[in-house]
Parts: C-alpha cells; structure tokens; sequence
C-alpha cells in the first residue's frame, strides 16, 4: 500500500473533520465542481502521488479550503 504525500495527509485529515466527511463524499464533489469522473481509487491515487492532476488538486484545496503549499 502506498503512502500518503503530504498533501494526501492534509487532505485525510481535513475530512476527518468536523464535520466528518468521507473520501467518497469528496470524490463527488470533486466530480461536480470539474464535470470529471473522479471515484474512490483516482481520487487514492492523486493522495498518494501516483497521479499527478492539478485541476483535481485545485478542486480539492478549494473544497475543504486547503492552502496551495499542502501540494506535493
């Protein structure tokens, strides 16, 4: 299993909340605010840097407003 970026870490621990969110809930939300198809097993995969996709990322940060130095 592979570990989580430093972003990845931001971003689990953000939705741990409160309010508690899961990884699916951002996963949709992500696919709304894009208009692309992002799942569990993508949205695992940019947390834990084997994709790289910045406008995903940049969703994100503004979804659980999260700074933009977190990436990485």
């Amino acid at each position: 299993m592979a570990e989580y970026t430093r972003f990845g870490l931001e971003v689990k621990t953000k939705l741990l909340g409160p309010p508690a969110r899961t990884q699916t809930w951002l996963a949709a939300q992500v696919s709304e605010k894009t208009g692309l198809f992002v799942d569990d097993a993508y949205l695992s995969k940019i947390l834990t840097g084997q994709r790289n996709a910045p406008k995903i990322v940049s969703a994100i940060c503004e979804i659980l407003d999260l700074q933009g130095e977190a990436v990485g």
